[in-house]
């Protein structure tokens, strides 16, 4: 056998065998070496594929068309790749982790992974055998250690194709902004007089011009005279030349997912390929369903499993010219909202994300999994539209493939522990659903290989009244922290797919979860942290003074406030909620509590046993933080 390192050091070109047809038609190896887990090791290298646009299936890729093409007539591409496999063994699915931003997050998250151990972290997936691999997507990355793609660019018959460009903004301080969502597209010219620049207070508001003779444009890079105004809305457009076909970033992952699985040659394989994204990944997955890519070529079923975390209602730019994949600020969400297929009474037109004709007979088991920032978010996900009519008047049962959780009380991506105060007016939030991940990982792997039924869907529903429009939430008057109750939806990003864009620019409703009197979500799953609070916790957070716009939400930004530690404490800050003196008798008592709400969480499924002492060492360290801190060292501001 070659040693480990000099397998590190060989680089290897795989070919692919097979018909001429071969989506994948080769890979280079570029190190291959054991990690620290026994019997695993990580393969990392490049995959090239060829692609034909004359393919029914493929015709659905923007500008597709218009790419260069090899002698055969197919257009050739190229992704970065990382496979994590046992050797020998495993259970026979292979986790395709739908990279954000060129980052993985199924070993670091789901592993619990970091520091000196990234690879591996405790080993919750390897223990159960899983193989995970990763394939770049993203064309507009900036770092070379990312996990991208590499498409041809779209011309006309030889001819540069140009056009404008546009993202929005919301800058903290006057200085110039590099408005990173469009640093891959080079302004053409950058002194054009129809390159515009406006502002806005609100997304909904009316813009305003700024004359072409007050800013400058360096790639990029916007410098406007005197500074701009911390906290308001500004967008910028520009003449971009040479568009990318965005679109082949789904074909990569369609067709290395589809040759891990139905390629006994391909460097791993399953029986099984389930997918996780997580917010900008977990967007990709719903755009990747819609759009028809679970079925290759050869009308092949591609995924088994699809995870989409934190997504909400909205999809991905990317299938489209001038694409902006990166964007957090405005995510795609257009109708279709929901998995079966409804009419809209905006457009009176009827879709659905798994029920259209692309995608209808190749549907997978589904969790669509989202916190209170998904309902709330300023930038448009309108969570509740996944599981309610078009119009938000009425909720929805779910498909037979499908569920849906709410991690109650938590924020987009847990924030650091202990708490911080950062661009928002109160702490970040530091609910870690990450538990129950886990154990909807293990139930959706029971679900599939098993058939065993997975823990119901637990989320907000009007009919229970734990759904209710932002301006009825009941959320209590603390001191110094500002109710969302006046906060508006966004607006709908017309679909380029359906008929006069199926009501783009129409306002979502925004519809969010009922909270109880400490201001804590009442549906979902309720780690302990909610239901046996030391604090509110929330999925909203105002911008704080200091960078202005404090109307303004923080994107994806929680908040955590805490309890006072006393009732005099509570009643010199005119506080209603009850204090933790007040609640609990003893930092026993409250563990005691916390451990029967684990207990709970377990026996339905939604954590798993071995991780109840994780969960308990995190309330107990919060116990001891609130609890021990001097008067007024933990604030809400």
């Amino acid at each position: 056998m070659i040693p480990r390192l000099v397998a590190c050091l060989t680089a290897l070109v795989i070919g692919v065998a097979g018909t001429a047809r071969a989506e994948v038609t080769r890979v280079t190896v570029t190190s291959r070496a054991d990690i620290a887990f026994a019997g695993y090791e990580k393969i990392v290298g490049r995959v090239f594929f060829a692609v034909d646009p004359a393919d029914p299936r493929n015709a659905i890729v923007v500008d597709l068309d218009k790419a260069p093409r090899m002698a055969d007539g197919r257009v050739e591409f190229s992704s970065d790749f990382t496979i994590t496999r046992p050797r020998s063994g495993g259970n026979d699915v292979a986790i395709v982790d739908i990279v954000n931003r060129g980052r993985a997050t199924v070993i670091p998250n789901f592993n619990r992974a970091g520091g000196r151990n990234p690879d591996v972290g405790d080993g919750f997936l390897m223990k159960r055998g899983f193989t995970v691999v990763t394939v770049g997507w993203e064309f507009d990355l900036p770092s070379a250690d990312m996990i991208r793609i590499d498409v041809p660019i779209a011309t006309d018959a030889g001819r540069p194709i140009t056009g404008m460009v546009r993202a929005s903004f919301t800058p903290d301080r006057r200085d110039p902004f590099r408005v990173g969502d469009l640093a891959v597209y080079a302004p053409v010219d950058s002194a054009d007089p129809a390159s515009t620049l406006t502002v806005r207070d609100t997304m909904a508001g009316a813009a305003e011009m700024i004359p072409r003779g007050r800013w400058t444009l360096s790639g990029a890079t916007v410098t406007l005279e005197g500074g701009f105004e911390p906290g308001r809305i500004y967008e910028l457009s520009f003449r971009a030349a040479n568009p990318p076909v965005a679109g082949l970033g789904f074909v990569a992952v369609r067709d290395f997912a589809s040759w891990i699985k139905h390629d006994p040659s391909a460097l791993a394989t399953a029986r099984y390929a389930y997918a996780f994204g997580n917010s900008q990944s977990g967007r990709f997955l719903r755009t990747f369903l819609y759009q028809g890519f679970n079925s290759d070529e050869r009308g092949r079923q591609v995924l088994d499993a699809v995870m989409a975390n934190i997504a909400g209602s909205a999809r991905i730019d990317l299938n489209r010219r001038w694409a902006i994949p990166t964007t957090a600020s405005a995510p795609a969400t257009e109708f279709p909202f929901a998995a079966q297929a409804l009419a809209d009474p905006i457009s009176n037109v009827t879709d659905g994300l798994l029920e259209n004709p692309r995608a209808a007979r190749w549907q997978p088991k589904v969790f669509f999994s989202n916190t209170g920032v998904e309902y709330w978010s300023g930038s448009g996900r309108a969570a509740a539209l996944t599981h309610m009519t078009p119009d938000g008047l009425s909720d929805l049962a779910l498909p037979d493939n499908v569920r849906s959780y709410l991690f109650a009380g938590a924020q987009h991506s847990p924030a650091a522990f202990p708490p911080t105060q950062g661009a928002g007016q109160q702490a970040g939030n530091p609910v870690d659903y990450w538990w129950s991940l886990r154990a909807l990982l293990v139930a959706m792997d029971k679900w599939v290989r098993d058939g065993e039924a997975p823990p119901a869907s637990t989320y907000p529903r009007l009919d229970r009244g734990t759904l209710v429009g932002a301006a009825s939430i009941a959320f209590p008057a603390i001191p110094g922290v500002p109710s969302p109750g006046t906060l508006r939806g966004a607006a709908r990003v017309p679909n380029l797919l359906l008929p006069g864009g199926a009501g783009g620019g129409t306002a979502l409703p925004l519809l969010v979860p009922q909270v109880d009197a400490d201001g804590n979500e009442v549906a979902g799953i309720r780690l302990p942290d909610v239901s046996v609070p030391l604090a509110t916790y929330t999925g909203w957070n105002f911008r704080r003074p200091e960078i202005g716009g404090t109307h303004l939400l923080v994107s994806l930004l929680g908040s955590y406030v805490p309890l006072a530690r006393t009732r005099a404490e509570r009643e010199a800050r005119l506080d209603p909620r009850p204090s933790v003196e007040e609640r609990y008798p003893s930092r026993a008592a409250y563990l005691s509590r916390v451990r029967g709400a684990a207990d709970a969480l377990v026996g339905s499924r939604y954590l798993l046993a071995e991780d109840v002492e994780s969960v308990l060492r995190r309330s107990a360290d919060l116990w001891d933080l609130l609890t021990k801190a001097p008067a007024g060292a933990i604030s809400s501001r």
